[in-house]
């Protein structure tokens, strides 16, 4: 459903860094780089940009769910995060109210976003 996905960071550089470490374990990397304005994905096509902030007032909480190939993954994506300072909302656990295979672990990503790697495989 959805094409691509873009946030505004207060630090480029820091949030960067961050989805460089965390997404490394679930096969995504920087796919773009054009210095202040970054793609991600898997592969030769960003489906996830940050860039600078320059819209709006304060803070505005995003919820953002990369899809992980395997309950390893998530693990590791959760302890690429903990390395990288990241606040743990949830370690990783399922969640069968979501549905029986839910398989998530969140976190906050430099800018206060509620982060997650899930995967819906069953073990």
């Amino acid at each position: 459903m959805l094409d691509h996905l873009s946030i505004q960071c207060a630090d480029v550089a820091a949030s960067a860094a961050f989805y460089d470490t965390v997404l490394a374990p679930l096969g995504g990397g920087r796919v773009l780089d054009f210095g202040e304005v970054i793609g991600f994905g898997v592969g030769g096509m960003p489906d996830f940009w940050i860039g600078p902030r320059s819209t709006g007032e304060g803070f505005r909480e995003a919820h953002i769910a990369f899809a992980a190939p395997d309950r390893p993954a998530v693990r590791d994506f959760m302890a690429a995060a903990v390395t990288a300072g990241a606040e743990v909302l949830h370690e990783a656990r399922v969640w069968p109210e979501y549905h029986p295979a839910y398989y998530g672990g969140f976190v906050r990503d430099p800018d206060g976003n509620n982060v997650e790697a899930v995967c819906h495989v069953p073990e």
